[in-house]
């Protein structure tokens, strides 16, 4: 940690690494020096970058990319997406080995999709779990599929108890699938249900927009898990979890 002024009275943060309050970000393929220039200014605010997509798929400098992350403490994700392609395609072990020699050290396991057999998720936790940190994501990415508390705990549940370290609730980078209202106003009864049933510091919620962290942080703390945050607004967000902005601060 970097020589911090200390004379405002703010919440205490955990140093890394962090099991609450972790902030997971979206990288969409920021240039080599968009990332050394995060790290460099946020690299203690972020605990796991997700590789969005298929881009690490295309990326040339994706091992590059992975290392300077993880020089700084930082897990590595891939995203559902690409992973759901691969077991859709039979090419689960391909895409597992591959992910493991460019020294990816998290996969991302969802149903987005909706490809995946019920049961299938589990399995898949379940064995990328030996090898992998998994994040279990539920929700559709489709605006028009059913949103249902009871059903999204119910494979939280299944996925925690398969091996996942966290359970993702979709939001997408959008803020407007999910937990979220096509306006990207909260499905607050939606979340309710959830953390009165799946404990709250192993879910990260995806939070893409100012407002939604906001409240988050207001209802939950600052150590609430944030995802799909973007790689500008990192340190936004933390100034949001310690008070350092209007719409969370206290005297």
């Amino acid at each position: 940690m970097w020589d911090c002024p200390d004379f405002l009275r703010l919440p205490e943060r955990a140093a890394k690494p962090r099991s609450t309050g972790v902030t997971h970000v979206l990288d969409k393929g920021a240039p080599a020096a968009v990332v050394e220039g995060l790290l460099s200014s946020a690299a203690d605010f972020i605990d796991v970058v997700k590789i969005g997509w298929g881009i690490g798929y295309l990326d040339r400098a994706l091992k590059q990319r992975v290392a300077a992350y993880q020089r700084e403490d930082i897990q590595v994700c891939l995203g559902g997406t690409l992973l759901e392609i691969a077991v859709a395609q039979d090419k689960l072990g391909a895409l597992a080995a591959w992910a493991a020699a460019e020294g990816i050290d998290a996969l991302e396991v969802s149903n987005g999709l909706g490809w995946l057999p019920a049961g299938r998720k589990r399995e898949l936790v379940a064995e990328l779990a030996a090898e992998f940190i998994v994040l279990a994501e539920a929700g559709a990415k489709d605006a028009a599929a059913p949103v249902a508390a009871a059903a999204w705990a119910r494979e939280m549940h299944a996925d925690l108890a398969a091996g996942a370290t966290w359970v993702v609730a979709e939001g997408r980078e959008s803020g407007t699938v999910g937990l979220y209202e096509p306006d990207g106003s909260i499905r607050t009864a939606l979340v309710e249900d959830l953390v009165g049933s799946v404990p709250v510091d192993r879910v990260i919620f995806e939070a893409p927009c100012k407002a939604q962290q906001a409240w988050f942080i207001r209802r939950f703390g600052p150590d609430v898990n944030l995802g799909n945050i973007a790689v500008d607004d990192v340190l936004a967000l933390e100034t949001l979890r310690l008070g350092l902005r209007a719409d969370t601060a206290v005297r």
